[in-house]
């Protein structure tokens, strides 16, 4: 028992580091798509740069100026664009010349020697290298770059060469030329650096090429271009120490600070893309050196297309044996599935015998049920008509009651106030009979003149017609309200009024709904009927479409 609760444990914890494995892998991995998916603003970024050194160089006139502007833009096309860094140091080469700052110019041509060793040009580099004169230099740094590039161009020919003679021949002039290399640079130089690394690596001393590599690291900025080379060496030494996990991080370290610099001569995504194809990951192995083959395209170099045309074979390769393993599954599996339809269709055809026996049986009853269905329908239909012929009544009956309602009591207010009228213009005839007897002709003008009266009028006419209203329905002003959002809301100043408008909307409620009837009886234009009828519709709590239908039906019985 003991046992097998440790074999269950050991289980668990292997299947919970995979589990952590898969996620840190995919956590990488989802960084790196988002770092090539922003790859085309890396390179907007870095192309301003160059754009600005640009403006700074047509705009320098001194010679020195106009040096260190074409050394700053062959610094940042570098890892860019191989033809045009070289450009920019035959520019250099040429204003060394005319100058005669034979440092400088000797310098430049050891530069230009490394950038052709770096793209397979390795004649026009031991070419460029040949016309140098070693003894007319006096800089250190110039003498150093010299025999760097000497040292460059041999040991990449002592690597892709396959005469084993000429191999040793390059390796042993590689070595001759980094004794030299290492007395003049100094030894922070990133030259320097590497070829101490690679040496160390070379010999199995990898804590001695740890050691180098840290402080290698720690004289580069984190992030920047250079970051790139030291992280991807990185990657080597814990590759060699079989460190998996420090492997892929620091090759993804390599890999980020590379696109974000938007470099296109990229040595750690050809890497990493070869770790996923030997992983088994061709998806995802293809992607990214799709992605670093287009960037070795816009760099010019040959150098890297040759490291990238064997992967590139090999994952077709891996296509296609995944494609001939799948198209093998599948004939099997249609293989399987077509005997397994036979059976089907054997049981189908027993199942169809047994069915059809039941069938005949069932056929008698089911016509039964169908018919008693029918008559079900029927009888379902008629009651539904017949609930809602009496629905129907009833609401009609209930809008003819109140309709009768409302009728009678503005029929009997209409008659009064006509009464009261026919007094007002007997006691106004009278009025005006006397003042016109009495020749008081000014009063009379001034009385026909003034609004007062009308405005009076008009007065009652609204208090009639509010106490009429609010009779007939007591909770109008409620109810109206309840419609409406607590802001929008509409009271009264005075107990038993209606504000102007209620008053519009309780004619809505009494069926005059058309707004040039309403304007003549409020005295209103027609618009300002309207603005009013609009902004209270959109104080609606529900649909505002619907309002003046549900205030037509406020007061009917539920």
């Amino acid at each position: 028992m003991r046992w097998f609760r440790l074999i269950s444990l050991v289980t668990v914890l292997t299947a919970l580091a995979g589990l952590q494995g898969a996620q840190a892998a995919d956590d990488i991995y989802q960084k790196i798509d988002e770092a090539i998916a922003r790859s085309p603003e890396y390179v907007a970024r870095h192309e301003l740069k160059i754009g600005e050194v640009r403006r700074a160089l047509s705009a320098e006139t001194t010679p020195t100026g106009r040096f260190q502007s074409n050394y700053r833009l062959y610094e940042l096309y570098k890892p860019f664009v191989s033809d045009s860094a070289m450009f920019f140091l035959r520019q250099c080469i040429n204003l060394a010349d005319e100058n005669k700052w034979s440092d400088e110019a000797a310098r430049c041509r050891s530069l230009l020697a490394i950038r052709c060793s770096n793209i397979g040009m390795y004649d026009e580099a031991i070419c460029l290298l040949d016309s140098i004169l070693p003894q007319s230099m006096t800089d250190s740094l110039a003498l150093g770059t010299y025999y760097e590039a000497y040292n460059t161009v041999y040991s990449e020919l002592q690597y892709y060469t396959r005469l084993p003679e000429m191999q040793a021949r390059y390796l042993s002039l590689a070595q001759e030329y980094e004794q030299q290399m290492f007395r003049y640079l100094p030894p922070t130089h990133e030259t320097c650096f590497l070829r101490r690394e690679q040496r160390a690596q070379g010999e199995g001393k990898l804590e001695e090429s740890m050691q180098i590599n840290d402080a290698w690291l720690k004289s580069v900025e984190e992030g920047s271009h250079p970051y790139a080379l030291v992280a991807l060496y990185r990657y080597i030494e814990y590759k060699l120490q079989r460190d998996t996990v420090q492997m892929m991080h620091w090759l993804t370290e390599s890999v980020l600070a590379d696109i974000r610099n938007a470099a296109m001569d990229q040595g750690s995504m050809w890497e990493l893309a070869n770790e996923l194809m030997l992983r088994g990951d061709i998806d995802r192995a293809s992607q990214y050196i799709s992605f670093t083959s287009d960037c070795a395209n816009r760099y010019g170099s040959r150098q890297r297309n040759w490291q990238i045309a064997p992967l590139l074979s090999h994952i077709a390769k891996e296509y296609k044996s995944q494609s001939e393993r799948t198209t093998h599954q599948l004939w099997v599996a249609v293989a399987i599935v077509s005997i397994l339809a036979l059976l089907l269709l054997g049981v189908l055809f027993f199942l169809h015998r047994r069915n059809k026996q039941l069938a005949m049986a069932r056929n008698a009853l089911h016509e039964t049920n169908g018919q008693l269905a029918t008559l079900n329908g029927e009888l379902k239909s008629a009651n539904e008509q017949l609930s809602e012929k009496n629905a129907q009544f009833s609401v009609l009956n209930s809008q003819l009651s109140e309709s009768n309602r409302v009728k009678e009591e503005y029929i009997g207010r209409f008659m009064s106030l006509c009464s009261q009228y026919i007094d007002k213009l007997d006691n106004y005839r009278k009025m005006v009979n006397k003042k016109m007897k009495n020749k008081e002709l000014e009063d009379l003008f001034r009385l026909s003149k003034s609004t007062e009266l009308k405005e009076k009028e008009l007065e009652e006419l609204y208090e009639n017609f509010d106490t009429v209203f609010l009779h007939l329905f007591p909770n109008f002003v409620d109810d109206f309200n309840a419609l409406l959002a607590p802001e929008a809301q509409v009271r009264p100043k005075e107990e038993n009024r209606l504000t102007t408008e209620m008053r519009i909307f309780a004619l809505i409620r009494l069926g005059i709904e058309d707004s040039s009837k309403i304007a003549e009886f409020l005295h209103y234009s027609v618009n300002t009927i309207y603005n009013y009828r609009a902004r209270i519709k959109n104080g609606a709590l529900g649909n505002r479409e619907h309002f003046e239908r549900t205030v037509k039906e406020l007061g009917l019985p539920k």
